[in-house]
């Protein structure tokens, strides 16, 4: 059997989106004759913790070493382990001083001590393939370290993208230029770099010339079958149709437009909103629920709160229609959320406020969908009119299946697995 090791801070039993395209990569190899080792962060605190995905990556026999580290979140996580989400303008005021003093991030202290675990078992262990899955950038250099330590192809797996991606803040010029040299080191220090989406390809093909078409691929995000294949269906009492979103609210994602587009529709066609639920699944921060408040929305807001992700897919092919948006910020584009492509895995039509770029694109292949631009008020109203009409006359949209079909983790595993086949050394 083939040996990978992995090395990503973020793994369950961390929760929410983030964790889960590292974990159903490293879930499906061992069915391709590959073994992966995975080192990823200690005790730490963080925002959500869900065992139901830790307990897959056990039972699906992958090694998890954890090591500690300096970093805030390690230092929290012995005495409080989930935390609660600060306010947004203290979340972004946290952001940009953490983006001041560390670079590349503040992970800095973790991806040292992730250095010396894995200089360690490569010490004493083959392994065939390195793989490391960005964010945080710091693990990339600990990775390129090891590429060079021990003669082992480097595969780096992009998220989203590091210089100039959309949560960038560089305080001085200096900022912006450590950052580019730093991935630039790094990317010519690799031997495949995987990104999720067309647009993060094209801009890194863009950025650094050096690299050809072929160095970069693309491998999506997707949703799990067994998920869904394990899932029951919630009993409703209510007849009425229901709006669901998964996830939380940060930055430039926020459920403002939707409520107020929501608060018209109240206005003007009073009646068929009160055959409308928004139901959210996961954490309302305080400015969410307060503007609910303000716009009297609450008798048509059901808050579920944050539920492991085995209970969160019951809930999603449990609705009628589900909901997602990405804001309008800058590299905007090359955002397609994990959970827009596991949404595609219920095969309910979707309204997705989104601009211009990789989601809307994935969402005009999936065929069916609403799409909006994120803060076209008027147009959600209207656009929320148009499908509980068809949901009345049970003439909703169906998915494109073959497009479904691709983006099943165990299909994306395996062209994975393809990749690292083509860059064994003997």
């Amino acid at each position: 059997m083939y040996k990978v090791l992995v090395l990503a801070y973020y793994y369950p039993p961390m929760g929410l989106s983030g964790v889960q395209r590292t974990l159903k990569f490293t879930k499906y190899m061992h069915k391709f004759n590959w073994q992966p080792t995975v080192i990823t962060a200690g005790n730490v605190a963080y925002y959500a913790h869900d065992l139901s995905l830790l307990k897959e990556a056990e039972e699906a026999g992958v090694e998890i070493i954890r090591t500690g580290a300096f970093d805030v979140n390690s230092l929290l996580g012995a005495k409080y382990k989930t935390v609660n989400m600060p306010k947004e303008f203290l979340r972004k005021l946290f952001s940009k001083l953490s983006k001041t003093f560390f670079i590349p991030d503040n992970k800095n202290s973790w991806s040292k001590k992730a250095y010396k675990a894995a200089k360690n078992i490569l010490s004493t262990e083959k392994f065939d393939i390195i793989y490391v899955s960005i964010p945080p950038y710091s693990q990339f250099l600990t990775a390129v370290k090891l590429r060079a330590e021990f003669d082992i192809p480097l595969f780096v797996d992009y998220r989203d993208l590091w210089y100039d991606n959309h949560f960038a803040f560089y305080v001085t010029p200096y900022h912006k230029y450590k950052h580019k040299k730093l991935e630039y080191n790094a990317l010519r220090n690799s031997d495949k770099v995987v990104a999720i989406n067309r647009r993060i390809k094209e801009k890194i093909l863009l950025t650094y010339p050096f690299l050809d078409y072929e160095d970069v691929i693309i491998l999506p995000h997707g949703y799990d079958p067994e998920d869904f294949r394990q899932s029951e269906v919630i009993k409703r009492s209510s007849g009425k149709m229901k709006l669901t979103y998964s996830g939380i609210f940060y930055e430039n994602i926020t459920p403002e437009f939707l409520l107020r587009a929501f608060k018209e529709l109240t206005i003007e066609n009073p009646q068929i909103a009160s055959q409308i639920e928004l139901e959210f699944i996961g954490h309302l921060r305080d400015e969410n629920k307060k503007l609910i408040m303000e716009l009297n929305l609450s008798e048509f807001v059901k808050e579920q709160g944050y539920l492991e992700h085995s209970e969160v897919v019951k809930y999603l092919v449990s609705t009628d229609v589900l909901w997602m948006m990405i804001g309008n910020i800058s590299n905007a584009d090359t955002i397609s959320t994990s959970k827009l492509f596991e949404y595609f895995g219920t095969r309910k039509p979707i309204l997705g406020c989104v601009p211009d770029g990789a989601a809307r694109n994935a969402l005009l292949e999936y065929g069916a969908s609403f799409i909006v631009y994120p803060d076209y008020v008027k147009d959600i109203k209207d656009t929320l009119l148009e499908i509980y009409k068809l949901h009345k006359t049970k003439s909703l949209p169906v998915p494109n299946e073959d497009f479904v079909l691709k983006h099943d983790r165990l299909f994306l595993a395996e062209q994975l697995i393809k990749e690292f086949q083509f860059h064994l050394r003997a």
